[in-house]
């Protein structure tokens, strides 16, 4: 377990987790894929319809 004074001071050490809880593990809700891979298929294309 860890106190932190600030969130500036937390930040460091809590991103390489989130890193890797979103761009690394893949979640079974998400059919296997992790969370950066779902949000990009979700993205649009930027193509339009004529």
């Amino acid at each position: 377990w860890y106190a932190y004074d600030s969130v500036t001071e937390a930040r460091p050490s809590i991103m390489p987790y989130m890193d890797g809880y979103n761009r690394a593990r893949p979640h079974s809700s998400l059919g296997k894929q992790t969370p950066d891979e779902a949000y990009a298929v979700r993205l649009p294309t930027g193509k339009l319809a004529a």
